[in-house]
């Protein structure tokens, strides 16, 4: 394997195997993520002394086993990731490819868009929004889906003016092609490979801000395990017990940099076919 390929091909295989296991896992995991213990408050992991083989990643401060709510944070992390890219996908590739399509006084009222946006601090108005209207999983999604749209609309606003110069776009209009037809079937189709690649950005940025919100406690609502809220209720004993902050500390670390490494690797390789 090439060295290029490496960052592609690890990413593949943490981000894959994060998303089978937030599909799939919670079917499998040996406990109730809910169900609490208090005879069995901080049992360390199996590896440590005084572990226990039922609980292979120790329990909480309520007995919870910490591999359940482990599994189940991984799907709420990749769901949250996921639907904040499909709707920041949607708004910012919207006003991007009209602006770079039609020019003049649209581009100007989406660089106008786009410049209030980025005038906004993101995790100020994500606090702000979310203490006002209540702490809810849809309610987060909806929040940072809504402040995460502007590389979307930079990058695809700059690709579609490039792509609008091109001979195949005039080909297009010289078949009498509508302009929906155009941005659809022509423009869409070949600025996709640069989006892919915003996606990832964006997703990881998604999953660091909603870990950042449930950490100060207006996330994720508990019981829901959040790797965030987790590393919340973990951070008085991180010193006496610290597999409690360190499981969903590292589970974090290695998602986001598997998403990273699979965007870089999706921007070499995808480029490489560009220039081609």
């Amino acid at each position: 394997m090439r060295a290029g390929r490496l960052p592609l091909a690890l990413g593949l295989l943490i981000v894959g195997f994060a998303t089978l296991v937030a599909v799939f896992g919670p079917f499998f995991a040996p406990h109730d993520p809910f169900a609490q213990d208090l005879a069995h408050r901080y049992v360390p992991p199996a590896w440590l002394p005084g572990g226990s083989p039922a609980h292979w990643l120790g329990t909480d401060g309520l007995g919870r086993d910490y591999l359940s709510r482990l599994i189940l944070g991984a799907r709420i992390s990749m769901l949250i990731g996921v639907s904040t890219v499909v709707l920041s996908g949607i708004i910012g590739t919207t006003l991007g490819v009209l602006g770079g399509y039609f020019g003049g006084p649209v581009d100007a009222v989406v660089m106008f868009v786009v410049s209030c946006r980025l005038a906004i601090p993101l995790i100020l108005v994500a606090l702000t929004v979310v203490f006002m209207v209540g702490s809810s999983l849809a309610v987060v999604v909806l929040t940072i889906g809504l402040l995460l749209w502007e590389r979307f609309a930079v990058v695809s606003r700059a690709v579609t003016r490039q792509v609008c110069a091109l001979d195949y776009i005039a080909a297009a209009w010289a078949a009498g092609c509508s302009r929906p037809r155009v941005i659809l079937g022509e423009v869409l189709p070949n600025i996709a490979h640069h989006l892919v690649v915003i996606a990832t950005i964006d997703m990881a940025i998604a999953i660091l801000l909603e870990a950042a919100l449930s950490f100060l406690g207006l996330g994720v609502p508990p019981p829901l395990p959040s790797w965030g809220l987790m590393i919340a209720e973990a951070k008085d004993y991180m010193f006496f017990k610290p597999w409690v902050i360190e499981v969903p500390g590292v589970a974090l670390l290695v998602l986001v940099l598997g998403i990273n490494l699979l965007g870089d690797g999706l921007r070499d390789l995808l480029g490489a076919r560009t220039d081609r």
